[in-house]
């Protein structure tokens, strides 16, 4: 009776999606991305029910509505294990908070397959996301081109313990360091956090403290959304260079205006229908690759309508209404 209601709890709190794989003898994969509130979120679901729907399988898809509440994440992927999942697609919000969870989920014959941020643990089955170095160092290269090689720049990171940031943001400076040496990084230890909001205060205060910047990156949607709205706060949106990463309806408007001048764009779509048809392949004994890079794209006011980046940028999401 306590399983039960520990199990109705999880689902009120953290809600419930599951494609409609027919059978009632459909294998269950469990998918739980960091958070459920980002347009990218939506787009990994969309990515995961199409491949379950392909692969006749049963997506059962929780995770945290914050993207700092490692400890609700830790909790989800206990209920999983103890639903007895045939697979966990998870992408970790800590590249260690979660290992001691995942390794359980092992233990107990459950492979795990991690996407978009990494596990720092050999136990997974798979681990499938963009090359987050690349897409830090193609960032780098956009701004270096638009300031031409000169100016003051920020870099304002996300929050601590995610692998996948992390890895943008080190590609980042590592390829301006090497391409352009003259550009004179300003601020590159400052955290916006998992939320809009704590983003743009924290966003403010970094165009105080600079105000003659001439150029900013930020590594995910919501530092890039909250730095946005800072800049147009501050009257300075489209003067100052700026490239980030992910899109959301607001950012593309702005992409069109000229207030962002670059975004590189992951492929969540692809990434969930990958990370799950690798675990539907390690449950069918097939040969799984280790890494799968599911690419990124440098996104352009100029390039921004061609069919491809178009498709990346307005994903389509119809199969979450079903």
């Amino acid at each position: 009776m306590r399983a039960t209601s520990l199990t109705l709890a999880a689902l009120l709190l953290f809600g419930c999606e599951c494609s409609d794989a027919g059978s009632s003898a459909a294998r269950v994969i469990a998918v739980i991305p960091k958070g459920t509130t980002h347009v990218f979120w939506r787009s990994v679901h969309a990515g995961a029910l199409t491949a379950g729907r392909d692969r006749g399988v049963e997506i059962l898809w929780q995770g945290p509505v914050r993207e700092d509440d490692r400890a609700a994440q830790i909790r989800v992927v206990e209920d999983m294990i103890s639903r007895r999942v045939a697979a966990i697609v998870l992408a970790p919000l800590d590249d260690t908070a979660l290992v001691p969870v995942a390794s359980e989920a092992a233990r107990e014959g459950i492979p795990v397959v991690i996407f978009d941020s990494d596990l720092d643990w050999d136990g997974r089955v798979s681990f499938v996301a963009t090359d987050n170095h690349a897409g830090g160092a193609l960032a780098a290269e956009r701004l270096g081109a638009l300031l031409e090689g000169r100016g003051r720049v920020l870099m304002m990171r996300y929050q601590e313990g995610s692998a996948s940031t992390a890895a943008r943001e080190a590609g980042f400076l590592e390829a301006m360091a090497a391409r352009y040496p003259d550009v004179e990084l300003v601020s590159t230890n400052q955290y916006g956090g998992a939320t809009t909001e704590t983003a743009y205060t924290r966003a403010e205060g970094l165009l105080v403290r600079h105000p003659d910047v001439d150029g900013v990156f930020t590594p995910n949607e919501s530092t890039t959304f909250g730095m946005l709205r800072a800049l147009t706060d501050a009257g300075r949106a489209g003067a100052v260079r700026f490239v980030g990463f992910d899109a959301n309806d607001g950012l593309v408007r702005a992409l069109r205006e000229g207030q962002v001048h670059g975004l590189v764009l992951q492929s969540p779509v692809r990434m969930g229908d990958l990370a799950v048809r690798a675990a539907v392949d390690q449950l069918d004994g097939r040969t799984v690759e280790r890494r799968i890079d599911t690419g990124a794209t440098m996104v352009t006011r100029d390039n921004m309508d061609e069919p491809a980046i178009a498709a990346l940028l307005a994903p389509d999401l119809s199969i979450l209404a079903n």
